[in-house]
This record gives structure tokens, C-alpha cells and sequence, in this order.
């Protein structure tokens, strides 16, 4: 009996391990994005990589020059895979925030995001770039550094007093008004 219970121990270790398995270089080959998956792993960000691998997603550099000021966004590519485009603008910001934009855009599950779905990915990318963020590091002075900073003030003050400030400021966005078809 004992031995029985042994065996399945061992077979039920086996199967969790090969169940949550998976490299980060199978979500990309470009080096940045590997170092800001690692980041995300290390920081334990675990639904950032159940939802990467469930969804099968790759992340890559694009030029999103004719979206606007896009950061980052969700795609499919001509097989009908699913894909995150960083723009690649921001190909030179720091590691740290080319992670919050990839823990932002793997919280999209649906096809058509909703207010509710955009404000938890963008609760995520404040909450990861709260964690994230090196205080004895003077970041540089882009959009970027100004977006992830304006969202962690956002969210400290969301988890201060009860307010979702977050879900407020999308909600009253015209860029999000019209994606979200509000």
C-alpha cells in the first residue's frame, strides 16, 4: 500500500511539473522581452505566464506608428495565433517597464476587451510597475515613465480609500470610449 501511495505521489509530482512547465523564450527570442519575462517570473507574477501560455501568445517589437499613441496591444497574426505588439518605440526602456506592458496586455483574454477586462489589465500594469519600479533609479522622462508612474499613483491612492480611480479614468477616456465602444 505504501509503496502504491509512493507511486502516485511520484506520478502526481511529475505531471503538476510538466503541467506548469515552460521556458520564457517561448513567448519571444528577442532578448529585452526575454529579461522582462524573467523580471515577471521572478517577481512571481504566475497568472501573467498561466495566461501567456494558455493563450499560446508571442510577444515581439512593432512599429505601431499608425495606432496612435499605442503602447502596446493584443493581436492575432495571419494563422489566428494570438500575439502582444510592444511598440517599438519603446524598445529601449527599461526592462522593468517593458514587463508592466506585457503584464498589462496578458490579462486580455477576450477578443473584444471590455471596460471591466481593460481596467484589470491596466490594474495589473500599475500594480507590477508599484512592485517593480527601483526607487534609487532615475528613469527616463518618456510617455512611458509618465504613463506607469500616473497609473501607481492611481492605484496607491485606489487601495488608500476604496476608489477604483483606475476603472474612473478609463471609463472617462476618449481613446477607451472608443476601443471599448462606450
Amino acid at each position: 500500500m505504501k509503496n502504491v501511495l509512493v507511486a502516485l505521489f511520484v506520478f502526481f509530482a511529475l505531471t503538476v511539473t510538466q503541467t506548469f512547465a515552460y521556458s520564457v523564450r517561448d513567448f519571444s527570442s528577442d532578448a529585452k522581452i526575454v529579461s522582462a519575462l524573467q523580471l515577471l517570473e521572478q517577481s512571481g507574477e504566475h497568472d501573467v505566464f498561466a495566461n501567456l501560455k494558455k493563450n499560446a501568445v508571442r510577444i515581439k517589437f512593432y512599429n505601431l506608428s499608425g495606432y496612435g499613441t499605442v503602447y502596446a496591444t493584443n493581436s492575432y497574426d495571419s494563422t489566428g495565433r494570438r500575439v502582444i505588439l510592444i511598440n517599438s518605440v519603446y524598445s529601449g526602456a527599461p526592462v522593468e517597464q517593458i514587463a508592466c506592458l506585457i503584464a498589462h496586455e496578458s490579462m486580455h483574454v477576450l477578443r473584444k476587451p471590455t471596460l471591466q477586462e481593460e481596467t484589470i489589465a491596466t490594474q495589473k500594469e500599475a500594480a507590477t510597475w508599484v512592485r517593480l519600479r527601483n526607487n534609487s533609479v532615475s528613469y527616463p522622462e518618456t510617455k512611458l515613465t509618465k504613463r506607469l508612474d500616473k497609473l501607481a499613483d492611481l492605484q496607491i491612492a485606489s487601495n488608500a480609500d476604496g476608489v477604483n480611480y483606475i476603472q474612473t479614468k478609463i471609463a472617462s477616456s476618449s481613446f477607451y470610449k472608443s476601443q471599448l465602444g462606450m
